[in-house]
């Protein structure tokens, strides 16, 4: 991490050979490399800098192993995280299933943590539309369901990555801004209506 100050931390989860490493190749070096990449072992770490507004933020992205035997590694990669991009390959329903259960392990297990879904190979759809084999309105209803973000993108032709990072560093600057807000009011436990503000800002 070379101590390079990082605000917010993300990780990308996803089953292998969706393109996680291509979409943070894309996002990080604006660049897309043809071919078999090697496989992450545990994570890959890289920074990225965004402006928001008049500030400057630095996601601290961490590209995790899509294989199911590095799966409880992830689990450390994910601990504290403050967004995660779950990614599932659009020509692959498998895929979509497995992303699903990373979504619940982060509900489980990381209340804090801003889920942003994000479909990956977009570009294959625009070659072959029979390519997709996941539904955009099936996975819209299931975003809408875990208050998570869509996004379709593709790290070949750049669609949709940079508008997703900048959203999830958009977020980060106004969840953040808004917590500190609540926090400076304060909070009278003993008004129900108080507290429910309370409960919903925390969770």
């Amino acid at each position: 991490m070379s101590g390079r100050r990082v605000d917010a931390k993300v990780v990308l989860l996803g089953q292998e050979g969706v393109g996680k490493s291509s979409l943070v190749e894309r996002c990080v070096h604006r660049r897309f490399r043809a071919g078999p990449y090697q496989n992450t072992i545990g994570a890959a770490f890289v920074a990225k800098v965004l402006t928001v507004g008049e500030q400057t933020v630095t996601l601290g992205i961490w590209d995790t192993a899509g294989s199911e035997r590095y799966e409880a590694m992830s689990r450390i990669y994910y601990r504290g995280a403050r967004a995660a991009v779950v990614c599932y390959d659009l020509t692959n329903s498998s895929s979509f299933q497995r992303a699903k259960f990373w979504v619940n392990e982060l509900q489980n297990c990381e209340e804090g943590c801003r889920i942003y879904l994000c479909g990956t190979k977009s570009d294959l759809l625009e070659e072959d539309r029979r390519k997709r084999d996941v539904d955009f309105h099936d996975v819209q209803d299931y975003a809408d369901e875990v208050k998570a973000e869509l996004f379709e993108t593709s790290s070949k032709t750049g669609q949709n990555v940079d508008e997703l990072f900048q959203k999830v560093a958009e977020d980060y600057v106004h969840f953040t801004a808004f917590q500190e807000m609540t926090e400076e009011k304060g909070v009278d436990l003993g008004q129900k209506s108080s507290s429910y503000l309370y409960s919903c800002c925390h969770h």
